[in-house]
């Protein structure tokens, strides 16, 4: 059974700056589309960033020029830098496939951003 295992989170100051990392267990990361998720306190969970296999990622507008998503395929990790950190960012962030999530949801880290 393939597994997500999401680190990383942590509180932060509006405007400092956090990198998450997802590690994939039980398959290689290769053969997956990946995707960062956030969950805040009362939302739905919406997807972040994604990247394709083959490296070329995209952002939603709402982090786009603040958050990079970047991929290792031989360590089988996913990362999500995330700079210019606003208090609205504060949320529970998941590692899955993209852009449908097709892998049981990890445990997330919590990403708070506070004064």
């Amino acid at each position: 059974q393939v597994q997500v295992v999401e680190s990383g989170g942590d509180l932060v100051v509006p405007g400092g700056s956090l990198r998450l990392s997802c590690t994939v267990i039980g398959n290689s990361l290769s053969l997956y589309e990946m995707g960062w998720y956030r969950q805040a306190p009362g939302k739905q969970r919406e997807l972040v960033a994604q990247i394709t296999a083959h490296g070329h990622a995209m952002s939603s507008n709402f982090v786009r020029g603040r958050f990079t998503i970047s991929r290792d395929d031989v360590k089988n990790t996913v990362s999500l830098q995330m700079d210019s950190l606003k208090p609205e960012d504060t949320a529970v962030y998941y590692c899955n496939t993209a852009p449908m999530a097709l892998i049981s949801w990890g445990q997330g880290t919590q990403v708070t951003v506070s004064s």
